[in-house]
């Protein structure tokens, strides 16, 4: 017995190959793109670490940058004696950080990741492998900033309508006063 195909099966069957091709080459592209970052600079990577207050949406594996160039990446968070975020980061040994620099966790967008943005210092002195950052910046929360925006608008508002009441109230006094006067 034969078998055969529609034209109808046929497209599917070519529509499923093209479709499976497609997935396959982009988790190639995609693994090999995270294994060159990992890989980027060769010639090695020293460790140096940092604490912070906080590090909401900052995860194991985002990037370090110094004046927009990623030098590095996160390689581990855990909590310290004192429950502050305790980052350790993996810098490209081709890279030497000014040891009075500062560390800060900034976000992409409204709506992107997060990364750590190091701002270069002054010093001619460099932080040393397995060295901590001694200023950083907690990550911004958004909701915590909205809540700062409204109670602003709120308080204004307030102020606003406090002083508008304080005017009224002085055109009245001044109108009853107007009136005893004459």
């Amino acid at each position: 017995m034969e078998d055969k195909y529609s034209i109808e099966d046929i497209k599917k069957l070519r529509i499923g190959i093209f479709a499976l091709c497609v997935i396959i080459l982009i988790s190639f592209i995609t693994i090999s793109h995270n294994a060159s970052i990992k890989k980027d600079g060769i010639g090695g990577t020293y460790n140096i670490y940092a604490v912070f207050g906080r590090t909401d949406g900052l995860n194991v594996g985002d990037a370090v940058r110094m004046s927009g160039v990623s030098i590095g990446r996160v390689v581990n968070a855990s909590l310290d004696d004192n429950f502050k975020s305790k980052l350790t980061f993996e810098i490209d040994a081709k890279y030497n950080i000014p040891d009075d620099s500062s560390a800060s966790i900034v976000s992409f967008g409204l709506i992107g990741g997060k990364y750590v943005e190091i701002d270069v210092g002054g010093s001619e002195d460099y932080v040393k492998p397995e060295d901590t950052l001694e200023y950083t910046q907690d990550a911004m929360v958004l909701e915590e900033l909205l809540e700062r925006i409204i109670s602003m608008g709120k308080s204004k508002n307030k102020s606003n309508n406090a002083s508008s009441n304080d005017a009224e109230n002085l055109k009245d006094d001044n109108i009853i006063d107007g009136g005893d006067n004459e």
